[in-house]
Order: structure tokens, then sequence, then C-alpha cells
């Protein structure tokens, strides 16, 4: 199989358009046609020279994300289900403009990406483990779910003004694009993809490809200490966010198998490693379990370790999994978690839940999506 041209980054093409004999601004005309004007053929990039546009063709291919289903309107938190060209499926959730989740600002749109088709970490609440995992998703894999969305607005806002008769919109551009602020959370382990996770970052974050801001870039882990320890030595300044879901052992190894391989001693020793060459805050993502990790006497651990990390604790009631036996907390037990945290002075948020009406467990939609196939035959 051809390497997908979105999977490489500027100095490559530059490297490969050398070995051509191309002149160097031709590089950057292919960039424009890729993550400005997000192209999807080769026969638009019209300003490329046929013979260009053919050696291009023969030596990497251009894919797309095929959509196969989305839930939600456009003013709420939209879920997509998008096939890839092996015929695996995964999901990327766009969430509306709202006080900022991760950033310091808030967000116009913030999408939550998938790094892997499945997961091998097995957590034992979470939707995108059940089926095991298929593989990682390459560079080009992570970077075209922010281009799909990008033209699944733009289109979407062309018909909306087709039926509203107001004048066609302007060529896509940076100043047209819907996302600004990336949450690595979706499907799968990203730092178990190390390699082309940050790859892909690399070329969402510059200014020649997505053009994203570092720090609105938001990696989430479940704790793999080796690669937070490398993480750390990266230079740029992506955010971190731990999924973290318990404070202790005890309740870590009940729901998180990779407890067992780094239990907290250790993930608090790389999350001080991180802090001491980042210097920047991290984040807990902590979901509230009923009878599991939702007792006010877990506050105290959970508001212990944040204040000794200078995290913020972001807690998430659960979504309901089919075929999990977990259920969320009542309000009130979320309510009372929240403010016992605050009474530690631990900063801390409750998201009051987005999507929940939308199979809004990561996974859900894909897992549901592919039973039914398998169950139909198709």
């Amino acid at each position: 199989m051809l390497t997908d041209i979105k999977s490489l980054t500027r100095e490559e093409l530059e490297a490969q358009f050398k070995l051509w004999e191309q002149p160097a601004y031709r590089v950057t005309q292919l960039l424009e046609w890729l993550y400005l004007r997000r192209a999807t053929a080769w026969d638009t990039m019209t300003n490329l020279p046929k013979r260009l546009r053919a050696q291009l063709s023969e030596n990497y291919s251009l894919g797309s994300l095929e959509l196969v289903r989305k839930q939600g309107a456009r003013d709420i938190t939209q879920k997509f289900l998008w096939k890839l060209a092996d015929g695996a499926f995964i999901e990327s959730v766009l969430i509306p403009a709202n006080p900022a989740l991760y950033g310091e600002a808030s967000d116009r749109h913030t999408l939550c990406v998938s790094t892997q088709v499945g997961c091998a970490y097995g957590c034992k609440f979470c939707a995108s483990g059940l089926d095991g995992w298929k593989r990682n998703l390459a560079p080009n894999e992570i970077v075209e779910q922010v281009l799909a969305i990008e033209r699944w607005n733009e289109a979407e806002s062309a018909r909306l003004k087709v039926e509203s008769s107001q004048p066609a919109a302007a060529e896509p551009g940076a100043d047209t694009r819907l996302i600004n602020n990336l949450v690595i959370m979706g499907m799968g382990e990203p730092l178990s993809n190390y390699e082309n996770l940050l790859k892909a970052l690399r070329i969402l974050n510059a200014p020649w490809g997505g053009g994203i801001g570092a720090r609105k870039i938001t990696i989430s882990t479940s704790g793999l200490v080796p690669q937070i320890r490398r993480l750390a030595d990266e230079p740029e300044q992506f955010r971190l966010a731990i999924s973290l879901h318990g404070a202790t052992d005890d309740v870590r190894q009940r729901i998180m198998p990779v407890n067992r391989k780094y239990p907290l001693k250790e993930l608090t020793a790389a999350l001080e490693y991180y802090q001491a060459q980042k210097d920047r805050m991290i984040t807990f993502e902590y979901i509230l379990i009923a009878g599991v990790n939702d007792a006010i006497d877990q506050t105290r651990p959970l508001g212990a370790l944040a204040r000794h990390l200078r995290a913020k604790v972001n807690l998430i009631p659960y979504n309901r999994v089919d075929g999990l036996p977990w259920e969320r907390p009542d309000e009130k037990v979320q309510e009372d978690f929240l403010a016992a945290l605050e009474k530690q002075r631990v900063s801390a948020t409750l998201r009051r839940e987005k999507g929940g009406d939308i199979d809004a467990a990561c996974g859900q939609l894909r897992l549901k999506t592919e039973r039914a196939m398998n169950a139909t035959g198709t």
C-alpha cells in the first residue's frame, strides 16, 4: 500500500521534491491544497504541473474518511463514525463552543480524536476495548479526523447558506477553520501509539498544517509511565491529562488493569518529572462510577494527589455502556463529591455531560454499528 501524503512532514516532502528536481515553492503549494483547502483528489490541485500530480499519485495515496453515521445536532455535541480504508471504524466527537475544558480561554470548538481501532488496556468501564485492540492509526488517519470535520462543516455551512439565500462562503482557509482545540482521548490509548501520534500532532500544530497551537492540544493517557517521561522531554508544550478514575491502587486496579504495571507510586513519580520539565498544570480525568469511586472518603487521597501535583480535577459522570454493569451516581452524590474537593482547595469541575443521548461513551457508536453489521451479515 502507498503511504498517505498526510503522513509526511514538510521536511520529508521537501526531500522528496528535491529528488524529483521540483522547486521548493511547489511544496508550499501542495501543503496549501492539503491543509488549507483540504483537497481530496490530485486533479483538483490545478496550480501543480500535471507531471508532478502524476508523480504524487504514483507514489502516495490521498485518502479521506468516509462518514458512516453522525449523531447530534449542529448546536450540541456531535459524534461522527468514520470508516477507514481497510473497513475498520473509529469515532470523533465535536464539542461546541463553551467555557474551556482544557484550554486557558473559551474554545470555539473542541474535537475529541481517536488514535487506535479498539484498545488493548481493558478499562472495565469503557466501550472502546470491549472487542479488543485491532491496530494503531497511522498519522494521516489521526490528522484526517480534523480535516474531515472541517470539510463536513464547510458542506453544512454552504447548504445552510443556499437554503437561506445568503451569499456563498469564501474559499476554505485558516480563517474558516472550525476546530481550534484538540483532546486526544477518543478510542484507544494515545501513548501506546506514541510515534504516530506525535508525528500527527506536529502536523496539526505546524503553521503549514493544522495551525492548532500546542497549548490547545491535550494528550490523555491511562498512565503509561515510560511514555509520560518521554513526552516530558519533547520540545512541544502539549497539555497532559491523566485518566485517573481512582486515587488509590485498590480502586484503580479494580477498574484499570494498567495500574498493575504502573501503580500510583510510579505514575506519581513520572508526573513529578513531567512537571519539573514542563512546569504546566496537568488534568486528572475522574469518571464518577456509582459504588466504585464516588464515596466521599475517596476525595481525601484524590485531593492530596491533586494538590501535590498541582493538578486540576475534571469530574465526569459515567455514561452507561450497553453490556457493562456500571452506573452513574445520583446528581447529589456528584455535587457532594465536587464540594468535598473544593473544600480541600482543589481546582475541580463537574462536567454536566453533553451528549448523553448520542452513545456518548467512547467507542459505543462504533461497537453498536459493528455488532449490527455482523448480525445482519453486511
